[in-house]
């Protein structure tokens, strides 16, 4: 079976030293035009530091319109360049490989935080959006691309496009939020158009060794279970893009379309090539790493284990049965691995992550 600790080489660009990534993260700590705080610096320099594979950033917006929340991360700017490339510098410093998740909320950018009602693939009444136009769509796209040419640019090793969780991506993909009757709406094809034309664009316009990778929901968010296998089958029958990433919300858990099937599996069996695949989805000690990769995963992404331990990944070393901290932690904790104030008082809205005062 595959050890965590295995290097694993994809198809462009540098081999992982492991098999853990640091999955992307909302933190909130970006300043209010998306350049890099220092408290971003240091929550994401600390886990390459604590021997990750890959640091990812979390979702970068790659366009103003499509800021998801508060102290978010941006990448739609040249005006982002010089703490992108602080980062990507100092990242690439520890011998890991570096990315940036690129992403757009559509309908789900809060119309007060971007002085506008939010857009989406067609018009979402719950959320007041409006319909992208052909030519918005376009441009889009080609945001998307930019943004990689920046991550690029900064010095980091690659991108990952966020396709998951209900956001822009995903909104196109889901035949329950796209009804659009144009060229990207429609048929399954249509609806992956601009995904697809996303990565032949930054096929085209960045280094044959810059990696790319997608994030998909295997289900929720108006997916079926039928759509995103047939979605992951295309990404890694094509091999344009290096590695495919699955939030499972639970590496365990059950298929909400077929009850019987561990919604790992599906994806696990599908023919890979060269494109390497990893999940995500309380990942949060050494059994459960060994599970998903004796599933077949190639690699895992960790979460909340990386926010309670900076170095999980040297801690799984020296005891293969580490197992992150149990819940409440306190303040104090996580200020000790590196997260800032406004990062800490994110976590104590999650229901029964940090200790009440």
């Amino acid at each position: 079976m595959t050890d965590a600790h295995d290097a694993l080489a994809l198809s462009r660009g540098p081999a992982l030293p492991n098999r853990m990534m640091l999955a992307p993260l909302t933190n909130l700590q970006s300043h209010a035009d998306g350049t890099l705080s220092e408290d971003e610096f240091v929550w994401l320099t600390k886990r390459a530091q604590g021997g990750f594979g890959l640091t990812m950033t979390c979702a970068a917006h790659v366009q103003a319109i499509g800021q998801g929340f508060p102290g978010q991360l941006g990448i739609f700017s040249d005006e982002h360049l010089p703490g992108l490339t602080r980062l990507a510098s100092a990242l690439n410093a520890e011998g890991g490989v570096s990315s940036v998740q690129l992403h757009h909320a559509g309908m789900r950018s809060p119309a007060e935080l971007i002085g506008e009602a939010p857009v989406s693939a067609s018009e979402q009444a719950e959320f007041g959006a409006r319909a992208l136009s052909g030519e918005e769509v376009e441009a889009m796209i080609e945001a998307f691309i930019r943004g990689a040419e920046r991550a690029e640019a900064a010095g980091f090793h690659g991108v990952e496009l966020h396709g998951a969780h209900g956001y822009l991506l995903c909104q196109f993909l889901s035949a329950e939020t796209n009804r659009r009757e144009d060229p990207f709406g429609g048929t399954l094809a249509n609806r992956m158009r601009p995904l697809l034309q996303i990565i032949d664009g930054i096929r085209a316009r960045c280094a044959p060794t810059f990696q790319l990778g997608v994030r998909l929901s295997p289900e929720r968010f108006g997916m079926t279970l039928d759509d995103a296998t047939a979605v992951a089958q295309r990404l890694l029958v094509e091999e344009k893009i290096d590695y495919l990433d699955l939030s499972l919300w639970d590496v365990r858990k059950k298929a909400l379309d077929a009850p019987e099937v561990d919604l790992i599996d599906p994806f696990m069996a599908l023919p890979r090539g060269r494109v390497a695949v990893g999940v995500a989805g309380k990942i949060n000690s050494g059994e459960d790493v060994r599970y998903a990769l004796g599933k077949g995963a190639d690699f895992v992404l960790l979460g909340r284990a990386a926010i309670l331990h900076h170095d999980f990944p040297k801690r799984l070393a020296a005891d293969e049965n580490f197992q992150a901290a149990t819940l409440p932690v306190t303040r104090a904790h996580l200020v000790a691995e590196g997260l800032g104030p406004k990062f800490v008082d994110y976590m104590a809205t999650w229901k029964g992550f940090v200790e009440e005062a």
